[in-house]
């Protein structure tokens, strides 16, 4: 049985704006995990239209080694340590879906993103079947709660607590702030609902995976989220042109990074 959560994400920032600011976000985020022969290598960046469906296509591949827990690497081969991500931005719907080609059909990660305008109390906003949806467990993320970041993540330029936006006003984010933005009707707010669907298949090892997998997926949402917050003055000025212009750069960079320098990034953390 595959276990599916339903991460929910909160921002002080609206629909409209969190487009730019995710996409700045991904490329960032990607020269940070890449280097030492690991990291992010982007096959394919290019719009799409299917069945009605319209927007962005990406293909990436991971090269991991050090971000798998130990357990793993003992026993896998060389070339399982490879994982394909495969996104389709329709923007304010994103699906995206992780495969290893070692493990094939036994091994998927499925992640559907809607974003919406408001503060995360919309019930199944990916329309489930009722009996599904009952076995969803839903987790909320908050970016301010330096609690939900493992220590060895935590970086106080980072930490939406702290930093105060000079573009736009916006925090430090104090621990009412999700009550205080509730309040308050002319101020941007929008939550991403992550729903995370697991599949591993492998003897004796499908629950720890499937569990780890999770863990690591809560992880990326909250750091990754915490980083889009307090970059926002790098990002909140730019405009689609500007994101695709150094989407371009950064696939450069990134094969570049990849064959040299240190392994950079989030490390596998085991249980």
């Amino acid at each position: 049985m595959v276990i599916i959560k339903e991460y929910r994400v909160v921002l002080p920032c609206s629909v409209e704006e969190y487009q730019v600011g995710q996409l700045f976000s991904v490329a960032e985020a990607s020269k940070n995990e890449t280097g030492g022969g690991e990291g992010i290598e982007v096959l394919k960046n290019e719009p799409y239209e299917k069945e009605g469906e319209k927007g962005q296509y990406t293909h990436k591949i991971y090269h991991l080694k050090s971000k798998v827990p130990g357990f793993v690497k003992m026993i896998a081969p060389e070339g399982a340590l490879v994982f394909h991500e495969k996104a389709w931005n329709a923007y304010p719907y994103c699906r995206t879906i992780v495969t290893n080609e070692y493990m094939k059909d036994d091994f998927m990660i499925k992640i559907e993103t809607w974003h919406k305008p408001d503060m995360g109390f919309t019930e199944n906003v990916h329309a489930l079947d009722p009996e599904t949806w009952k076995t969803v467990e839903v987790v909320p993320i908050d970016i301010a709660d330096k609690s939900q970041v493992e220590s060895g993540d935590y970086k106080p330029e980072e930490d939406p607590a702290l930093f105060h936006s000079e573009k736009t006003g916006r925090g430090p984010l104090g621990p009412n702030w999700k009550a205080e933005l509730s309040a308050k009707t002319d101020t941007p707010r929008m939550c991403a609902y992550k729903l995370v669907t697991v599949k591993f298949k492998w003897w004796g090892l499908q629950s720890k995976i499937e569990h780890f997998i999770h863990k690591q997926e809560k992880r990326i949402f909250t750091n990754f989220h915490r980083q889009l917050f307090c970059w926002i003055d790098r990002w909140v000025e730019l405009t689609m042109d500007d994101i695709r212009r150094m989407e371009a750069e950064t696939q450069k960079e990134l094969e570049e990074m990849r064959h040299k320098g240190k392994v950079r990034g989030t490390t596998a953390a085991e249980d």
